[in-house]
């Protein structure tokens, strides 16, 4: 049998991010973006399951079973709060966790310019936060969540699937809802949120058209909106939204983001040059006017050159921003072109001395 609390508390000392459980191979931390087997002999089905079941609550294991796979969170004293993906694979047991900090980080801590501060003051509207996943999109939505609440006296409704991080009540009544737990599905916790006199509300994930389509709502309807999508950039984050709707939907959504949406960051991670850890690189979009015409004309490529003529209004492109970390030496180049969103000319930038 595995000890599965020695096995967790391994992944906090390490500084690990996550833990993979695979039949067939050790025990495999990711640590600064890199996999590192344990020194632990490869992995039975009979060890998966054990640790299966070990972990996962009844409810989860049941539709595990039913639909192969399953996402809750549970609490390790002394360690922590994982995040775990539990799921069938060759017709064994398979796991993902990731280890959820305790703390909420700072705005500083994690790398975020005080210009989001600001947006956080608003009373209505969209704030989207994309990235892949692992990039950190979670951690930077908590860090705002916690700003408002110290800062604020609000409602904080929280949709997620599932809680990742917790928050108390400071100068905000904060509310946590979730999906499986406490409601079905997104669609019909926002439609609830509503009638619960919220004034800010994050939406763990927009997954569907549905649930883009609520969140569009209650943003117009004079809500502080706050969802994730997996994207990159600004531009391709807006296309994104419009392409979930049918054609003959897309000239009224173009038009309704153009007046809800308040701002896109988007963000990746990338290993640090000196190898301790990883350090975000950020796209920044803030809705101006003209970014507001683009998005209702259907020119959304025409978003990218707004953004990096608008560095005084807190904007920056992500290429801008990897080229900052590259002439600082937080990054190497070839992390740099491996992130880029345009290769080809970050090449250029690179060869030109930066």
């Amino acid at each position: 049998m595995i000890d599965v609390g020695r096995l967790l508390a391994t992944v906090a000392e390490q500084g690990a991010s996550d833990l993979h459980m695979s039949v067939g191979r050790p025990p495999v931390l990711r640590i600064h973006g890199k996999l590192r087997n344990l020194d632990l002999a490869p992995l039975t089905p009979e060890q998966t399951e054990g640790f299966v079941k070990s972990i996962t609550p009844e409810r989860n294991m049941l539709e595990l079973e039913e639909k192969g796979s399953s996402d809750f969170a549970i609490f390790m004293d002394q360690v922590g709060r994982f995040r775990a993906n539990v799921f069938r694979q060759k017709n064994n047991y398979q796991v993902c966790m990731r280890l959820l900090p305790l703390e909420v980080y700072s705005f500083d801590q994690i790398g975020l310019p005080k210009t989001i501060k600001d947006l956080l003051l608003k009373t209505r509207g969209l704030i989207l936060v994309t990235g892949p996943t692992g990039s950190g999109k979670s951690t930077s939505l908590a860090s705002m969540i916690d700003y408002i609440n110290v800062e604020l006296e609000s409602h904080i409704i929280t949709i997620e699937d599932p809680i990742e991080f917790y928050h108390d009540h400071k100068q905000s009544v904060v509310t946590q809802r979730e999906i499986g737990v406490d409601t079905p599905d997104f669609t019909e916790a926002l439609r609830r949120a509503l009638r619960q006199d919220p004034d800010v509300i994050l939406v763990g994930e927009m997954r569907d058209l549905e649930t883009i389509s609520a969140a569009i709502t209650a943003a117009e309807t004079g809500h502080l909106v706050m969802g994730t999508l997996h994207t990159t950039g600004a531009a391709r984050t807006v296309d994104r939204i419009i392409d979930a709707f049918p054609a003959d939907h897309q000239d009224q959504i173009r038009m309704q983001l153009s007046v809800s949406l308040v701002a896109v960051i988007s963000q990746v991670l990338l290993p640090r040059a000196d190898g301790q850890g990883r350090v975000a690189g950020l796209e920044i979009m803030i809705m101006t006017p003209a970014i507001e015409n683009h998005i209702r004309k259907g020119e959304t490529f025409k978003i990218p050159s707004v953004i990096q003529t608008s560095k005084k209004q807190g904007m920056v492109l992500l290429d801008d921003y990897l080229l900052d970390l590259c002439k600082s030496g937080m990054i190497t180049p070839e992390s740099a072109l491996r992130y880029s969103q345009s290769p080809k000319d970050m090449t250029n930038r690179l060869s030109a001395g930066m």
